[in-house]
């Protein structure tokens, strides 16, 4: 496997809802030479271009689980959180965990469906500190919990969720989603680092 290194990157440092791009540090396969079983893989064939994507596929079963996993947190919006507040959840967990690239991109979805661009800004800006709104803040603090350590997060988290009006299917959702990126925002800043779009 060949290491990438890209001495020309000014890899990004300020939390943001611009699009990025992602370097990767190992060369992924290339488009043309994907096969059958990768492209399956994928889910969705648009994901081929995208080098984090094409990385995985190396580990084609893994990534169709993790992928089919991941559309069913953040889509499946037939019961349970609002998309917003999944995407939330996401970008709660990406600050925290200083993943630049994936907060980028949750919290872009999260202000698309919520339409609270400035409350998306401040939780970016400020850190998982900002205050949101009781509901908000509750599924943030829940979030962060769990990108902490799993055992953070307990019965007060529980109790203040339901508190701030979720039932117990949107309090799964929440748990779903940060937990889905705990793990993907480790993944992804072991495996390359962040662009400016057009870098």
């Amino acid at each position: 496997m060949i290491v990438i290194l890209h001495p020309d990157n000014h890899e990004p440092v300020a939390f943001t809802q611009a699009m990025l791009d992602w370097l990767p540090w190992l060369e992924p396969p290339a488009e043309a030479t994907l096969t059958e079983r990768q492209r399956a893989s994928l889910v969705d064939a648009a994901r081929s271009k995208s080098a984090y994507f094409r990385l995985l596929a190396r580990e084609p079963d893994i990534l169709e689980a993790r992928t089919r996993a991941d559309k069913d947190i953040f889509f499946n919006t037939s019961s349970g959180l609002p998309r917003a507040e999944r995407e939330l959840a996401a970008a709660a967990t990406s600050r925290h965990n200083g993943c630049i690239y994936c907060a980028s991109v949750h919290a872009r979805h999260a202000t698309t469906f919520s339409k609270r661009a400035e409350d998306v800004r401040r939780l970016l800006e400020e850190g998982v500190g900002a205050d949101l709104g009781e509901r908000w803040n509750a599924i943030v603090a829940a979030s962060v919990a769990l990108a902490a350590t799993p055992i953070a997060f307990g019965e007060a988290h529980v109790a203040r969720l339901r508190a701030a009006g979720l039932d117990d299917a949107e309090i799964v959702d929440v748990i779903h989603g940060a937990a889905f990126f705990n793990w993907a925002n480790r993944l992804m800043l072991s495996l390359g680092e962040p662009a400016s779009a057009g870098a």
